[in-house]
């Protein structure tokens, strides 16, 4: 099966060399699963506006329709890369994952712009990543040796490659098993043909919200995104939880023992929007 990519045209006058290109930490991401026909990037669009405070340095959304993948990935603002009628037209679907980045000095790598694709022998994934892997420079190294390409300089495109080298059968086990080799503070949002996965990692360092919108399920940063919307608060990810979205419903897995949770005190005090509720407290 061919998935159709599309992305922008690269301007490299912009572009900045790796070393220059730092790990943030903040990020804003957003999924919608089952929206109406070709709605859901629109919805993610509008969720990415509202987490706009949590990175405006660039912006991407990922569709699925007739299990095709459609993506855009921009530099600049929300507003200006998704703002305009033809969204639906270029990212067509009722289920869309997005990204927006934090902003640096000047010019990134396109190619660091997420969520970030791959093909999988299973069909395509989408992963929308807000936090940083501690252990990334191992794995990274690990998996260089053993033959891995890497096409970025993000600490998330090892989850991908995680997840592609698994021996796990089914696709939510192989993202599982990924899981359980990373180390440090993550939110993620995936996207699959079949399937919106969320995770957190277990001592919930970064936040991640679960709402529905009409019979739309909703995964997002902050509950400023889910109020923008118009969707549900229906609870916090928790954290270690993995929850599994598709036409069956919503199915909570937790893979990993139980932690004390340490979230992080910044998201209150710098990352959040004022009007969040962040872990059950308002900021």
């Amino acid at each position: 099966m061919r998935h159709h990519i599309a992305d922008p045209i690269i301007h490299r006058e912009h572009w900045r060399e790796p070393e220059d290109d730092q790990l943030r930490l903040e990020c804003g991401v957003c999924g919608v699963w089952g929206a109406p026909e070709n709605e859901a990037s629109s919805i993610v669009a509008l969720g990415l506006h509202a987490l706009q405070h949590r990175g405006q340095e660039a912006c991407g959304i990922a569709s699925v329709h007739d299990d095709r993948f459609y993506t855009e990935r921009h530099q600049g603002l929300v507003g200006e890369a998704f703002g305009n009628a033809e969204l639906t037209t270029r990212l067509p679907g009722g289920a869309a994952v997005g990204h927006t980045r934090y902003s640096t000095a000047g010019g990134s790598f396109l190619r660091n712009i997420q969520p970030m694709f791959a093909d999988l022998d299973q069909g395509g994934i989408a992963i929308a990543h807000n936090g940083n892997l501690t252990n990334f420079k191992h794995l990274h190294g690990q998996l260089v040796s053993e033959g891995a390409i890497f096409q970025s300089t993000s600490d998330s495109e090892a989850i991908l490659h995680l997840i592609a080298r698994s021996r796990k059968a089914k696709i939510i086990e192989r993202f599982i098993d990924a899981l359980g080799r990373i180390e440090g503070g993550y939110a993620l949002v995936a996207q699959t043909r079949f399937k919106m996965i969320g995770a957190r990692d277990p001592l919930g360092i970064r936040p991640l919200v679960l709402g529905k919108v009409g019979e739309a399920w909703v995964l997002a940063s902050e509950t400023c995104a889910l109020d923008t919307i118009g969707a549900t608060f229906i609870r916090d990810v928790e954290h270690g939880e993995v929850v599994v979205i598709d036409e069956e419903g919503l199915t909570s897995i937790k893979p990993f023992p139980a932690r004390a949770a340490r979230p992080c005190l910044f998201e209150y005090v710098y990352f959040a929007r004022p009007d969040s509720v962040v872990n059950g407290r308002s900021v």
